[in-house]
């Protein structure tokens, strides 16, 4: 019996054995994007395979690799397709052709800003004392139409950073905090049609909206239990993904619960992508335990 989650017009089938991988591999998954060809990317912590590519259906069409990586954590294709990672640990944010080819790389490889940040912890950001500069174990990245590049700096750091497509800083603001404009593990980003930017504040279980110049304009209502990663679709519906409550979320572009599902046993939802058939895509745990993987959940209706 297929299992169904989510509520009304929100509603899904399962399948958590949708990545069909070639003999052999392992693609402990860190996030997860797709194209507008529906070509679904996965970036991997494995050693071997960082990107695998597979179609809609779950089967592998190629791969390539990018590293040296330290600690694979986010990915983000833009409207020209470009492929955008995240390695948290050394600290930079690389920018690909589809092929794997590096245009742009932003930041220092293995530089920490200094943010008064006490340990090296799972809980890093309860740490951190004062804002820094680009970055302190960035978390995650967006483009806006503009070419201009928006960056959640979260484990070691409380601030959004604001690139020009060439890599140029622009401006930074957040500082560590529960108020209106602080953080407390900016975790992902993303630019919506209205031009503003959603920040999902992991640690203070919110997402904040902001205009790209810094200005604090909301918070939205529904409360999130760490929100890690979002998508808006063509219809503005925001995808979030909640990395400590482990649940999949749906929300309108105010921020309005219209669905919800998960729990405890998909904690660590790190990553989620919709492609045009408004299927899900998210990076969590299967129920039977083990390492994060790519899982789909087919609309019904």
């Amino acid at each position: 019996m297929p299992k169904i989650v989510g509520t009304g017009d929100y509603t899904y089938e399962v399948n958590e054995e949708w990545a069909r991988l070639p003999e052999g591999w392992d693609m402990p998954a860190a996030s997860v994007f797709g194209d507008s060809q529906d070509r679904v990317f996965c970036f991997s912590r494995s050693p071997d395979h960082h990107i695998v590519i597979f179609d809609r259906e779950g089967n592998y069409l190629h791969h390539w690799d990018a590293g040296p990586f330290t600690f694979a954590h986010a990915i983000f294709i833009d409207h020209e397709g470009m492929v955008w990672l995240i390695d948290r640990d050394i600290g930079q944010v690389f920018k690909y052709t589809p092929e794997g080819q590096l245009l742009l790389t932003i930041g220092t490889r293995d530089y920490q800003s200094d943010t008064g940040m006490a340990v090296i912890s799972s809980s890093l950001a309860h740490t951190v004392v004062r804002p820094g500069e680009p970055f302190n174990l960035p978390a995650g990245v967006a483009v806006a139409p503009s070419g201009d590049i928006f960056i959640a700096d979260g484990y070691g750091n409380c601030r959004i950073h604001k690139f020009s497509s060439e890599g140029k800083l622009i401006l930074s603001w957040g500082e560590p905090g529960s108020g209106p404009g602080q953080f407390i593990l900016p975790h992902d980003v993303w630019i919506d049609r209205r031009g503003r930017v959603l920040v999902a504040d992991r640690e203070n279980n919110r997402v904040q909206v902001f205009t790209q110049e810094g200005e604090h304009l909301d918070i939205w209502p529904t409360e999130f239990v760490g929100p890690a990663a979002l998508y808006v679709d063509d219809d503005d519906v925001v995808y979030v993904a909640e990395h400590n409550g482990g649940d999949t979320s749906i929300v309108t572009l105010d921020g309005q619960l219209l669905a919800r599902w998960g729990g405890p046993v998909h904690r660590s939802t790190h990553g989620v992508w919709v492609d045009s058939h408004k299927d899900l895509y998210v990076v969590q745990p299967p129920e039977s335990g083990g390492t994060r993987r790519v899982i789909k959940f087919l609309r019904q209706g």
